[in-house]
């Protein structure tokens, strides 16, 4: 039985969450950096991450790096880049790739109140030839010492708040687009995982 401090906090919770935000991990392979983003998607009311891995495979979830994000956020799967961008795109996302080279826009010049799909990429190899060619921009962070690139899981982190941040200015939070019989559904569902990972 859930009690009724932990029923306000998932309702809470649930009425802030963002489902035209996302963000996309590109065979990220570090499963702590693929933890600690879950992390930080979960902090901002993320409700969905995407996992599009062609060439790693599909990492685990440690509920210690995700400080148990990972359990309320819903992964999809994908090991096809078009397939992926077509299915964002059919649901109204832009798609923003973080790949540094001259045509990137600094993250506080993109309007992140609209549906957006911030796409990260591999460690070594960065966000993938194909998966640039289907974003409409490239985004950077704007840094201003001798490093010139931040850890994936803290670029993420950065760029997620500074979404939050225009998106909370907006009035999203809590977010007054989800229906009263989402937000039940969604209750519910969470009740049901609260309970089982008791």
């Amino acid at each position: 039985m859930v009690t009724d401090k932990r029923l306000s906090l998932i309702k809470r919770v649930v009425g802030n969450r963002q489902l035209d935000l996302t963000i996309v991990l590109e065979n990220i392979h570090d499963e702590h950096n693929v933890g600690a983003i879950f992390r930080s998607a979960d902090a901002v009311g993320i409700q969905e991450v995407q996992l599009l891995y062609s060439k790693e495979k599909f990492p685990a979830l440690h509920p210690k790096v995700t400080a148990s994000g990972g359990k309320w956020v819903k992964q999809n799967k994908y090991d096809d880049p078009v397939k992926l961008a077509k299915n964002l795109r059919s649901r109204g996302f832009n798609l923003y790739t973080t790949q540094l080279n001259s045509d990137a826009v600094p993250i506080h010049e993109i309007d992140w109140t609209l549906p957006s799909a911030i796409i990260l990429g591999n460690e070594n190899r960065g966000v993938s030839p194909e998966i640039v060619e289907l974003a409409d921009k490239n985004i950077v962070i704007p840094l201003f010492g001798m490093v010139t690139s931040l850890n994936v899981s803290v670029a993420a982190a950065v760029i997620l708040f500074e979404a939050c941040r225009q998106r909370n200015v907006a009035g999203n939070y809590p977010n007054p687009d989800l229906t009263s019989a989402w937000l039940e559904v969604m209750t519910q569902n969470w009740i049901r995982i609260n309970q089982k990972n008791r």
